[in-house]
């Protein structure tokens, strides 16, 4: 029987006998309406707000933040049908690098599209690492010291562009998460992002998530002397705009997770032994990146099963400290043993896939080196068809579970299996006792 795998862009053919072929999940499925009826409506009746364009009358300068090309955020369709409304205003636009790479010429392309040229000296990118560029403004109750870029603690008059879909440790991204990491210094997001180690930092969940928390009081310290009016959006599995809320940041960010959940958590009849974790276009964009679907796929995956990565990888590992670290750690134990000595950012990427390989095999399909790979606890395949028969002989005649697209699915057992089992994944560290911590319950929201 053959399937199609998202990959780059394109679709790879895999063949194998139907016997072999178990759930295969997307996000669930929703009905979309045209995108400019969405976003007019949305623009039109915002939360707090009058409207959008009442937002925008004067001549007070605005600054635009967006997100870079590792979110799949509609930002130049979205520029595009605002463009009129904004197109002779004092505008700039800011890209929320976070802690990543500035965007290279083509994801400029991607990210404003035929704008691109028009607005030229008016796109800045930020950058985390730039000290005179990112200015102290308090302390958070974590005692995170907040730095936020000086366009931001600037301007006056705030439009930023996000989308809403899970995240691993901060339960949803959009929202404040535009601010945090999105403009802020390298310090604040080390600091922010070594929360993610605690047991509560997990998908879907926004309350109680010191993650999260800790982003909404970085936020709110800087919203108080700015007008910042937020647009929204929930995708379908197809990247169309499903949703689009607008205007206050926390109450549009709420109704937005509501809409998300809808369509990125999904229910599967039980876990498997083998899963497929797709981690398909702009999320495949880097090792760093990708780990987002191994996390997601852990909840369809039973305990001693294969996790098989199928990811492009395209610009290569992405963030250097967590391969750095899996590949000095003798094993996957030695990992939190390492993070209790000195926690740097990206040190959480290393702790969640430490977390899954202390009780299942990862496998990978990418465009790195199975050499590379195998220093950091994976077995690397040049062939997925290989890698897919591989893991059929070592765990016999099992059905495999596919995630199309990992980055964002998130599954969760049906309600009728739920009791029968509970699962104790790898562990999780905890900040101030420094010790490991283990989790009774794999599920999430």
């Amino acid at each position: 029987m053959e399937l199609q795998i998202p990959y780059w862009g394109e679709e790879l053919t895999i063949n194998l006998p139907g016997e072999n072929i178990g759930e295969i999940v997307y996000p669930n499925t929703v009905e979309i309406r045209p995108e400019k009826e969405i976003l007019f409506e949305a623009i039109s009746n915002p939360i707090d707000f009058s409207s959008f364009d009442d937002f925008i009358e004067g001549t007070e300068p605005i600054l635009f933040i967006i997100n870079d090309a590792t979110r799949p955020t509609p930002n130049a369709r979205i520029i595009d049908l605002l463009w009129n409304k904004i197109k002779n205003k004092d505008i700039k636009f800011l890209i929320a690098t976070g802690a990543h790479r500035a965007p290279g010429k083509d994801e400029y392309f991607e990210l404003f599209g035929d704008h691109y040229h028009d607005l030229g000296k008016k796109i800045f990118s930020h950058d985390s690492k730039n000290e005179t560029e990112n200015i102290f403004i308090g302390k958070t109750g974590n005692d995170t010291d907040v730095y936020f870029d000086k366009l931001v603690i600037e301007a006056k008059k705030i439009v930023y562009i996000t989308s809403v879909e899970p995240h691993y440790f901060a339960g949803y991204t959009g929202g404040a998460k535009s601010f945090l990491p999105g403009i802020a210094g390298y310090k604040t997001i080390e600091q922010n992002h070594e929360l993610a180690l605690k047991a509560s930092a997990k998908a879907l969940v926004t309350e109680g998530n010191p993650v999260r928390d800790d982003i909404k009081e970085a936020f709110d310290v800087i919203a108080k002397e700015k007008k910042i009016f937020s647009i929204q959006t929930v995708l379908n599995k197809d990247h169309k705009i499903y949703y689009c809320v607008c205007g206050e940041t926390h109450k549009a960010f709420k109704l937005a997770c509501e809409k998300a959940k809808d369509v990125f958590s999904v229910e599967i009849r039980d876990r498997a032994d083998i899963v497929v974790a797709v981690a398909p276009y702009p999320m495949d964009i880097d090792l760093y990146q990708s780990q987002k679907a191994i996390d997601n796929s852990k909840f369809a995956l039973n305990p001693n099963g294969i996790l098989i990565l199928v990811s492009s990888c395209r610009k290569g590992v992405g963030g250097e400290s967590f391969i750095k670290l899996l590949s000095e750690a003798r094993n996957p134990d030695e990992v939190f043993d390492k993070i209790a000595k000195g926690y740097k950012l990206g040190y959480h990427k290393a702790a969640k896939m430490a977390e899954i390989m202390k009780w299942a095999s990862l496998w990978a399909y990418t465009k790195l080196e199975p050499e590379l790979l195998s220093k950091i606890f994976i077995r690397g395949y040049n062939d997925l068809q290989e890698a897919l028969e591989a893991s059929l002989k070592e765990k016999g005649n099992e059905k495999i579970l596919f995630m199309m697209d990992a980055s964002l699915t998130v599954p969760r057992i049906a309600p009728r299996i739920l009791h029968k089992r509970k699962f104790i994944h790898g562990p999780t560290m905890d900040k101030k006792a420094k010790t490991h911590i283990k989790l009774d319950d794999l599920f999430v929201g």
